[in-house]
């Protein structure tokens, strides 16, 4: 049975990067660690660029879970920051989900480390308080690919739906007429194939 083609809406979504954190980073296997962390500063550019309310969030950084990544603070330094004592599920901390229900957005965009746990937790929790779940396949991480696929058909099963970050920004971004040079940019800086489309195009128009 199939389900209706529910797209990402700009204006109904929200950003989640759950325990992005140096330690935990450390742990994850099942894609090569730059391009990993490209991946997930893809994500918050692209958070950032379509302007959606973004929330960080941390688990027992006095442990060895370690501080958040450098550039997510960076980049969204104004943003809901809850750093969890200790919760494991981030959907358990009542800061957490007061700053989730206080965006006023009901399609939820999660990534984080790792996945069957960090993802998949929140992301079940949010699912069963009628939230739309959108999980960030390139952007959360685990250990292997066992794990990995089993947190996919988990969360899958629930009614979460896959994606990677590009596609995530191209469903929001809906027609590339709507700005070209800014989705161009943002592609060309996590892309490097992407950089030389783009210069291609720039060169060719330049001289129009």
């Amino acid at each position: 049975m199939s389900t209706p083609y529910v797209r990402l809406d700009k204006h109904a979504a929200a950003v989640l990067l759950v325990d992005h954190q140096a330690g935990l980073l450390s742990l994850v296997r099942d894609i090569e660690p730059d391009r990993f962390k490209n991946n997930v500063l893809a994500l918050a550019d692209l958070a950032r660029y379509f302007e959606l309310p973004t929330i960080l969030t941390t688990s027992f950084e006095d442990g060895p879970n370690g501080p958040l990544v450098p550039e997510l603070k960076a980049t969204f330094p104004d943003a809901p920051y809850i750093a969890r004592p200790g919760q494991i599920n981030a959907w358990d901390n009542a800061d957490f989900v007061q700053a989730v229900k206080a965006t006023g957005r009901r399609q939820l965009i999660i990534a984080g480390v790792v996945t069957e746990v960090c993802v998949a937790f929140p992301a079940l929790s949010a699912l069963e308080e009628g939230f739309e779940v959108f999980v960030v396949t390139d952007a959360s991480g685990t250990f292997n690919e066992l794990t990995r696929d089993s947190a996919w058909q988990r969360m899958a099963a629930a009614g979460a739906q896959l994606m990677t970050w590009f596609g995530v920004a191209c469903e929001l971004h809906r027609d590339w007429r709507n700005d070209i040079e800014g989705l161009g940019t943002l592609f060309s800086n996590h892309i490097p194939d992407y950089r030389n489309l783009i210069t291609s195009y720039t060169t060719l128009t330049a001289g129009r």
